[in-house]
């Protein structure tokens, strides 16, 4: 890290040129030794980047080349030179050797050659491949071209090194200056002249900027999910063009402090990207990574401290009267409306296979901590006086109730922070509860959403969303603390229907279809898609496991209750 306390960032607006971490062919043809060299074939390649020099002095080379080299050949390594009146062997000697050095991404091959002319179907097959092949003078001696390259290249490390210290220092000074991960974006998309996303470590954006131009390779990448979160996943780390045709071209970075996964850093835009672009991202991750700690740290105080209040209020152990209403205004949080209480919990992972391969050495946040960041995240995008904390093992948020469809707004929140379950995120299930008029009524709220999803869990499983309203007779079934004496009630009703064989659930929905429609035989064998007179045998043999259901109406409730308990999971 290079010190930046005495400078001053209004000095540093400009960054050096961008630079790749290599050389094209074209550039190093301008090279003194290189000067006199001849384009034989594949001169469309001159573009291919070289990072390395390897020197061809004995045949059978090809396992130790390594990809963006340039290389280095003489005719004794490389065998007699083909001409235009060259034998079949000779010229199919040299298609394979070309077909090769391409399939290990060479950047191109320099020889020296008695002839500057090549078999047609030599020069056909480096043409199309776009693989540069260069005729050498004979007075080049091999050292000295070495030299040169090498030179040239540490000169392009220079520029690589030099631009990313200056945007090390113009991003540092801007923290130092109180600037956040929003102005650090914006400084860094006018630098790189792209746009700049700064999300957490599953994908949700936490800082957005860029210059509109760059606006289509974001918007028709195929980056996003439906929720606005950017799809991490997909992309690996490094430098590459967009998983979408016409998308633009893409850079991303990791951004870690102490071991720890915070999230991602990427540079988006039309045109390609330099290859130095990723290097610059990784000093400019290294600050953002200060600052994300910093905010998670003063984040965590303040959480706590709010949480305990609001936990207070949400148990009962404070009175939610007006003072209380007036210090949550001093918190940024409006209670003095018409709400909902919802409650979310992480549902339990799902173990891992035997023999998956080990994960990253690379740390992640707690699932707990990111869950209760989505939530805040969310919720504070569309109000930012809705309380929102997260405990020990849940997050806690005071809707405001809507005058329409209340569920649906439930939906679409819970939609937002699952997303398309990508960037390595739990399921969860959450529960909802009745209206809250008044803030006496907060408590009361909150147990029922904390009955809700604890019901809505066992009836549902994971995953579930659930409304006080909506529990019905399980709310009651769930008060029961003896799951064994509800299973002996189960089976003692249901017989057989109570088991899990296919045919017991075949059996359970037909007497559950009848029940719904009042035992009326003609809708249930609509609703089945049976024939009247098969519905009448499964009748028959329903009663003969569970007994005269359809004309003793004391069984029939008992059959009602036996099947809500086998419904519930966990039973």
């Amino acid at each position: 890290m290079v010190t930046v306390a005495n400078h001053q960032a209004d000095n540093l607006r400009n960054l050096p040129a961008a630079a790749a971490d290599g050389l094209s062919l074209a550039e190093l043809l301008k090279a003194p030794r290189l000067a006199g060299a001849a384009v034989l074939a594949g001169g469309s390649g001159l573009g291919r980047l070289v990072r390395g020099v390897s020197v061809m002095e004995v045949p059978d080379i090809l396992p130790w080349l390594k990809p963006n080299e340039l290389l280095l050949g003489s005719a004794y390594a490389l065998g007699p030179a083909p001409d235009a009146a060259a034998d079949a062997e000779q010229g199919s000697r040299w298609l394979q050797l070309i077909s090769d050095l391409n399939a290990q991404q060479l950047s191109g091959i320099a020889v020296k050659l008695e002839s500057d002319e090549l078999p047609a179907q030599v020069i056909e097959l480096a043409d199309e491949l776009g693989f540069p092949v260069l005729r050498l003078p004979d007075e080049v001696v091999f050292d000295e071209v070495l030299a040169d390259i090498y030179g040239l290249l540490l000169d392009r490390q220079n520029q690589l090194m030099a631009q990313s210290d200056a945007l090390h220092q113009v991003i540092a000074n801007i923290v130092l200056g109180g600037g956040g991960l929003p102005q650090i974006a914006d400084e860094v998309s006018r630098l790189l002249d792209c746009v700049l996303l700064i999300t957490t470590p599953d994908g949700r954006v936490l800082a957005d900027e860029g210059a509109a131009g760059h606006r289509q390779a974001v918007a028709t990448g195929g980056l996003f999910d439906g929720s606005g979160r950017f799809l991490v996943e997909r992309l690996p780390i490094g430098l590459h063009p967009t998983p979408e045709e016409h998308g633009g071209h893409i850079a991303m970075t990791v951004i870690v402090a102490d071991g720890v996964d915070h999230g991602r850093i990427v540079a988006c835009r039309q045109q390609p990207l330099p290859a130095g672009t990723v290097q610059a991202l990784e000093r400019v991750a290294i600050v953002a990574a200060l600052t994300i700690t910093k905010e998670l740290a003063v984040s965590a105080v303040e959480g706590k401290f709010r949480g305990d209040y609001l936990r207070d209020v949400l148990t009962g152990q404070v009175a939610a009267d007006e003072p209380v209403v007036q210090h949550c205004r001093s918190l940024g949080w409006d209670i003095n409306r018409p709400m909902v209480v919802l409650v979310a919990e992480l549902d339990a992972a799902e173990p891992s296979k035997p023999g998956a391969p080990a994960g990253p050495s690379v740390v992640h946040r707690s699932q707990h901590e990111r869950f209760v960041s989505a939530w805040q995240q969310v919720l504070r995008a569309r109000d930012k006086t809705v309380p929102v904390v997260g405990f020990s093992h849940e997050v806690v948020a005071l809707l405001p109730a809507r005058s329409g469809d209340q569920a649906r707004m439930v939906s679409e929140l819970v939609a937002a922070v699952s997303g398309d379950r990508g960037g390595g995120r739990q399921s969860f299930s959450a529960g909802v509860s009745r209206r809250v008029l008044e803030p006496s009524q907060i408590a009361t709220g909150y147990a029922q959403a904390r009955k809700a999803v604890s019901v809505g869990r066992r009836v549902h499983g994971p995953g579930s969303v659930s409304h006080f309203d909506s529990l019905g007779v399980h709310r009651l079934l769930s008060l029961v603390p003896d799951t064994a004496e509800l299973k002996s009630f189960a089976t003692e009703v249901l017989g057989v229907l109570a088991g899990d064989a296919a045919e017991a659930a075949d059996l359970r929905m037909t007497l559950q279809t009848l029940l719904d429609t009042n035992l009326n035989v003609a809708e249930t064998a609509r609703l089945l898609h049976f024939h009247y007179n098969t519905l009448r045998y499964r009748i028959s043999k329903l009663e003969r496991i569970v007994g005269p259901f359809t004309t003793d109406p004391n069984l029939r409730l008992d059959v009602a209750l036996a099947l809500q308990v086998v419904q519930m999971r966990g039973i």
